[in-house]
């Protein structure tokens, strides 16, 4: 799973959860694998994302390296910028693991680099 999957999904369909976002990560294996850059689609991507939320998804797994806690101005021009949060995004990938519920604590398996958020009955 990627940090950009990461940056969008949520447990709040959960019964007795009103936001459930953003999902702690346990990660147990990480791949990091080249891709090619694409400056155009990782600075549209940007506004879509929750920033504090990726920047603490990639430092809770040991992946923040240069990247800011806060999102810089004029990102768009900054190809040193977008290349680290390329990085981040799309080539550090998170096989097998767990995403936990931020409010239930429910915990959702994470194997070989897809997440199960698959609910039972009970937790509808």
């Amino acid at each position: 799973m990627k940090l950009l999957t990461h940056n969008m999904l949520t447990s709040k369909c959960m019964k007795g959860v009103t936001v459930g976002y953003p999902l702690g990560i346990v990660a147990k294996d990480i791949k990091v694998s080249e891709t090619e850059f694409n400056s155009e689609f990782v600075s549209r991507i940007i506004p879509k994302l929750d920033w504090n939320a990726l920047w603490k998804a990639a430092d809770s797994i040991g992946h923040s390296g240069d990247l800011p806690q806060q999102l810089m101005e004029d990102y768009e021009n900054n190809e040193e910028f977008l290349k680290k949060v390329h990085h981040v995004l799309l080539e550090v990938e998170i096989i097998n693991g767990e995403l936990v519920c931020p409010e239930s604590g429910r915990k959702f398996p994470i194997s070989q680099g897809i997440p199960n958020m698959l609910l039972n009955e009970d937790e509808l």
